[in-house]
């Protein structure tokens, strides 16, 4: 079996406090049998200002969130998505939003950045946000081989944009891990839809963690982190707080499904 974990987290500006509490996370999920864990965007730090993220920024290959992603992946044998964590970019004087991809002996073997940035006035509330003002966005769709199948990975907004993932598919993604910070009036009428659409449309496995409650600089997350399978089912759902889900997968049913649903092999437009 290859049981995966999406953790659930409510992070806050205290980089320390997160990581301590992503470790204990992860040592519940493991305990409970995951294989792999994921975490949601901005697990290591939600600061009160865009600036205290960019303080945080790291240089590429160095740094304490870097470290501390290698250092549990070896510890529980686990493999581990970490989320997003800033990492330097051609600008100085913004971050890239990196989501990186350690193997269970704490190697890392994948980096993401994100393409599509969160540039919206939020309808029905008076939340602006302005990605764009401290993130260099990033350029490519990645897959990576890993146990699991063949992993895709985005990042909160990217979820929005179909034909993104139509080329992750045409990569031969299998398995899709979306770590996110969904606001909650956005997630309330977006999230479940989205992903599970995602799923439906590449037939392939969903992981999404989210940040989910009340954050100290008053930003309010969705939460909902689940789990869904290439039919849209939703395997596990997690609603507030700290916390994770499990679910198996089978890479026998997913092989079944596309099979006896051959959707993306009837596909007459590709993306290049």
């Amino acid at each position: 079996m290859s049981i995966c974990a999406a953790i659930q987290m409510t992070s806050s500006p205290n980089i320390s406090f997160n990581l301590l509490e992503a470790e204990k996370l992860i040592a519940e999920a493991v305990k409970a049998g995951a294989k792999l864990v994921a975490l949601p965007e901005n697990f290591a730090i939600m600061g009160d200002t865009a600036s205290d993220n960019l303080k945080a920024k790291e240089v590429d290959g160095s740094g304490p969130i870097q470290n501390f992603l290698a250092t549990v992946a070896k510890k529980y044998a686990v493999w581990v998505i970490g989320g997003t964590l800033p990492l330097a970019a051609d600008d100085s004087n913004k971050a890239r939003a990196a989501c990186l991809v350690y193997n269970d002996k704490g190697e890392r073997v994948g980096r993401y950045d994100k393409v599509h940035l969160f540039d919206v006035n939020v309808p029905g509330t008076n939340e602006v946000y302005r990605e764009s003002d401290s993130i260099e966005p990033g350029a490519e769709a990645q897959v990576f081989d890993t146990p699991f199948g063949k992993l895709g990975v985005a990042v909160c907004y990217d979820l929005r944009f179909p034909e993104f993932f139509r080329t992750m598919s045409k990569k031969g993604m299998e398995l899709l891990v979306v770590p996110s910070a969904f606001t909650a009036e956005t997630g309330a009428a977006h999230w479940e839809i989205l992903l599970c659409a995602r799923a439906v449309e590449n037939l392939c496995y969903v992981i999404a963690p989210n940040q989910g409650g009340i954050h100290l600089n008053g930003r309010k997350t969705f939460g909902h982190s689940m789990i869904i399978d290439p039919w849209g089912v939703v395997l596990d759902c997690y609603k507030t707080g700290g916390g994770f889900v499990l679910a198996d997968i089978d890479r026998e049913r997913l092989e079944k499904v596309r099979g006896a649903f051959p959707v993306l092999n009837h596909r007459r437009f590709f993306c290049e």
